[in-house]
């Protein structure tokens, strides 16, 4: 696993006449080594020789976070303008900003009152999939076990948004909120111990409790910040809610859950299906649909999990 003291820096979005002049680490089996040092400027003929060895990410350690968080965060919308970067690699590099906001936010909760950047990336995610035929694939190929809590959320968000922007008549500021309660869904994990997140033993029924009330305690935490919405707030509290009413925190049934945590839950339970995780293989998506839609009425809204369905698999609708 690789020491989240270290994030990932797409190969992609390393200029070598703009991207800071930081020292940059490469994995190496578990283990990170040094490839360039901060001293020394990447070149384009490394670049060319990662490319070639299909090195696609590089990674910055915790002095250097910062100044390239920056850095990809202001150039993102020329990255997605630059015709000369492909569509998937953009959406792996707006991806990787996006989780970037929310490691941000896990290490210093304070930053959650800048609704302003939340919503800025929002709407680059928007763009992003209103322009390209497969945006999803490429959103989603960045999620991997060493980042899972981070990536998930921006993979949810993604999900969500393109669920709501083709079947849902909403205006433009209604799906800003609904990207952001995607963003930020289990923000309220930020209360629960690393040690019990992290854990990949069954969890006692203390440690699950204590899980559960993420949901709550993340509504709580937003509300109380204030500028949220009301779609966004119903995305983080009810995301656990189920359609026969076994859900979490207060067992709501059918249409008592708001339409956006039910769409929520549905891109949250195919996120975590779908995604590799440390002790689990990635299925398909044919495959995770096929389980999600064998729980049926009991878990999800079978009308929703069919528009769903319509949208991440639509040549089988």
């Amino acid at each position: 696993m690789v020491d989240q003291k270290y994030r990932p820096v797409h190969v992609a979005c390393i200029n070598p006449d703009k991207f800071p002049q930081v020292a940059l680490y490469m994995q190496s089996g578990t283990n990170l080594v040094l490839y360039k040092p901060a001293d020394r400027p990447i070149s384009k003929a490394d670049l060319q020789r990662l490319n070639n060895n299909q090195v696609e990410q590089l990674y910055v350690g915790s002095g250097s976070i910062r100044e390239v968080c920056d850095f990809l965060e202001d150039s993102i919308s020329d990255i997605l303008a630059d015709s000369d970067i492909s569509g998937p690699v953009k959406g792996q590099l707006l991806s990787q900003v996006a989780m970037n906001y929310v490691m941000d936010v896990f290490e210093m909760p304070d930053k959650l009152s800048n609704l302003d950047r939340c919503r800025n990336l929002v709407r680059q995610l928007l763009q992003y999939i209103a322009g390209n035929p497969n945006p999803l694939d490429a959103l989603h190929s960045i999620v991997s076990h060493d980042f899972y809590t981070f990536a998930h959320s921006v993979h949810v968000a993604s999900l969500s948004l393109l669920v709501h922007a083709e079947v849902f008549g909403l205006t433009a500021d209604e799906l800003e909120d609904v990207g952001i309660g995607g963003i930020l869904h289990d923000v309220g994990m930020i209360f629960v111990p690393s040690g019990i997140l992290e854990k990949t033993d069954i969890l006692t029924n203390f440690e699950y409790n204590l899980i559960k009330k993420h949901a709550e305690r993340g509504y709580e935490c937003l509300r109380d910040l204030g500028g949220f919405s009301e779609i966004t707030l119903a995305a983080v509290r009810y995301h656990h809610e189920r359609n026969n009413g076994e859900g979490y925190p207060f067992q709501l049934a059918g249409d008592e859950i708001p339409r956006t945590a039910q769409v929520t839950a549905i891109c949250d339970v195919f996120s975590a299906l779908t995604s590799n995780r440390a002790y689990k293989k990635a299925m398909t998506k044919d495959e995770a649909l096929a389980l999600m839609e064998s729980v049926g009425k009991d878990v999800f809204s079978p009308r929703l999990l069919e528009k769903f369905k319509a949208v991440v698999l639509p040549e089988e609708s």
